[in-house]
């Protein structure tokens, strides 16, 4: 599996913005990626006050270069940028070594919901 991370750095960002790219998540971005083709999973992490990051994982290498390469060259202007006030301070391409699914299972969602 073929994995990318997008990272920004919220260290300098506005009081607020943790919140403000939750809901972003939550309304527009999960839909926007739920049923990509080419993509196996998308999660979104975040230490607020530190950093906010998008984790990817692909069914190919194909597929990740093809959205790497567009992200990149619009990553000034993604979305996340646009909110927390800069550019990604990571984009990086990396291999998934495996994946397990836990006993409870895995639930898409946009928000935790417990």
């Amino acid at each position: 599996m073929k994995g990318l991370t997008v990272r920004w750095s919220l260290t300098d960002a506005r009081e607020g913005v943790g919140a403000e790219l939750a809901t972003y998540v939550e309304t527009t971005s999960h839909a926007k990626f739920t049923g990509q083709s080419g993509l196996c999973f998308k999660t979104w992490r975040m230490v607020p006050g530190q950093w906010f990051e998008g984790c990817y994982v692909f069914a190919t290498d194909e597929a990740r270069t093809a959205f790497q390469e567009t992200f990149t060259a619009g990553a000034a202007d993604a979305p996340g940028s646009v909110i927390v006030g800069s550019a990604p301070v990571l984009i990086e391409a990396c291999e998934i070594v495996a994946v397990a699914e836990g006993w409870d299972g895995f639930t898409p969602t946009a928000r935790d919901e417990g």
